[in-house]
């Protein structure tokens, strides 16, 4: 049985100083280190799944922490970043084969006492979950598919997928914006931005492309058939991440699976109506849809601002921005490509920061910045 360390969450990733927003716990699986947390009280749901995830940087986005804290209303909430993601970095990169990710989902299940729970997956979590409940029938008391697919090839062709990954590897700052076109295509300019910056501070770009090439990797379609947890498929009509025939093909797969389809086009069920989401997951796991409610969405045009600074800091957004990227190691023009600017604008960005904070040198600005980052 896996243990769970003592140590509290004291790490630096994705070259940010993490805050300690979040009482993360660790589990070993015998090949992984998995940082994992929990909320709430009452009957057990594990959360999981989508293409990044990262517990600090997820517990602090608006969206998110309103949809778990309406959950944690009625349930004791688990969540886990899974391994080589978010803060279980005790490899380099997400892996792309399953047993891995089942071997963390087992130990987490340990660490936290418990034998059983509801699962709710989302995306690349679904063909995860699949496997996970025909391995260990006995410990998923219902599954909660949110945007799923069996066959990770079957999301796009392949052309598509190279030069999607490549992207994300090759310029963030494009690809972050083109992944929120996709997943949040509804959202405001001030939710959009948010959301931008929210994928940004969750992962470096070699880390977000190593979790994409997983999502496209991952096949669960010959064990499908051999679930027998209950099993409900809640799928966005016309989302663009993943389409709904895809969510159909999994309910069709899954004996006795039922399909929900739910109108509005976001990926993520913590966008869009996000109560509508919730009240049909919880329903199906014994909660009364009456008494689910979900805070308004807290995303606004200064929450990009709070995840790239602190509230106290001198420099403006974009000064912490580029700073940020001057420490991850890319030059003015690697900068000024990324965030549309040019060469110009950038290098006077980094003087007016190294001004204002009083330092010689761009690497003691970038220091300072990473060093006052959220």
């Amino acid at each position: 049985m896996s243990t769970t360390s003592a140590r509290r969450h004291v790490v630096v990733h994705t070259d940010l100083v993490e805050s300690t927003s979040v009482d993360v716990r660790y589990a070993w699986s015998g090949t992984d280190d998995v940082a994992w947390s929990e909320v709430g009280s009452g009957e057990p749901v594990l959360i999981g799944g989508w293409w990044m995830s990262h517990l600090t940087r997820d517990w602090e986005y608006g969206p998110f922490r309103a949809f778990v804290d309406a959950m944690a209303r009625h349930r004791r909430v688990i969540r886990l970043d899974p391994p080589g993601s978010g803060l279980s970095r005790s490899r380099g990169e997400t892996p792309d084969t399953m047993t891995p990710h089942l071997d963390a989902l087992s130990a987490v299940l340990d660490a936290a006492g418990l034998d059983q729970v509801t699962f709710m997956a989302g995306s690349s979590g679904c063909p995860v979950a699949v496997e996970f409940a025909v391995r260990y029938p006995e410990r998923v008391r219902r599954l909660v598919l949110a945007g799923a697919y069996l066959d990770g090839s079957s999301v796009a062709g392949p052309a598509d997928r190279e030069a999607l990954v490549e992207m994300v590897r090759r310029s963030w700052g494009v690809s972050s914006r083109v992944m929120s076109d996709i997943f949040y295509p509804g959202a405001t300019p001030a939710q959009r931005r948010a959301y931008i910056a929210h994928q940004r501070s969750s992962a470096t770009p070699h880390a977000a492309a190593a979790a994409l090439e997983a999502v496209y990797r991952f096949d669960a379609r010959e064990s499908a058939a051999a679930v027998r947890t209950p099993t409900l498929v809640l799928h966005r009509r016309s989302d663009r991440a993943i389409r709904l025939a895809l969510g159909v093909a999994t309910a069709q797969a899954i004996p006795g699976a039922h399909l929900e389809v739910l109108d509005g086009d976001a990926h993520h069920p913590w966008h869009g109506d996000a109560a509508g989401f919730l009240r049909s997951a919880m329903a199906f796991d014994g909660v009364d849809a009456s008494a689910v409610r979900v805070d308004g969405e807290k995303a606004d045009a200064a929450a990009s601002d709070r995840l790239l600074r602190p509230s106290s800091s001198p420099l403006s957004a974009r000064e912490h921005e580029v700073l940020l990227l001057v420490a991850q190691g890319r030059t003015d023009a690697q900068i000024a490509a990324e965030l549309f600017l040019s060469v110009h604008t950038v290098h006077r960005h980094v003087a007016n920061a190294r001004t204002k904070l009083g330092v010689s040198s761009r690497a003691a600005a970038a220091a300072w910045a990473v060093a006052n980052s959220r």
